[in-house]
């Protein structure tokens, strides 16, 4: 397994850095191991897949996790306000750095990930291949 660790700054867009560094650093088969960090604005699909909903607020990143291929990145976040009050979903793109993320992601090197039209689902869902049991 490979280990990769970023750290964004204020302003930054979280899913579009996260997909930049993907393809920079070539990342086949991603996945986030931990976020912590905080947004000033969340852009979050919802579980009913034609809600998207804009946040302007400030809020503490709980968790994202996910993960990042070529094709694409699936990654869902958990986000808390001032009162602690979390809401999560679809990371979109919009999602904001307030104050940093720091992120670590790991790679499994035998496995290739890649996101192909599920006519089931009606969305492109992850595909692995390589060795899946390690």
């Amino acid at each position: 397994m490979k280990l990769y660790a970023l750290r964004l700054r204020p302003n930054q867009d979280l899913k579009k850095e996260l997909i930049k560094f993907t393809k920079e650093n070539k990342i086949q088969s991603g996945f986030i191991i931990t976020c912590v960090g905080s947004l000033r604005k969340a852009t979050l699909r919802m579980a009913d897949e034609n809600i998207v909903k804009d946040y302007e607020n400030r809020f503490e990143i709980n968790s994202l996790s996910g993960t990042l291929c070529q094709d694409d990145v699936h990654l869902h976040v958990s986000l808390s306000d001032e009162n602690g009050s979390e809401i999560g979903g679809h990371l979109k793109e919009g999602c904001i750095i307030y104050v940093t993320a720091e992120i670590v992601i790991g790679e499994a090197e035998d496995m290739l990930f890649s996101r192909e039209f599920d006519k089931e689902t009606g969305f492109n869902e992850l595909e692995i291949r390589g060795d899946v049991h390690g």
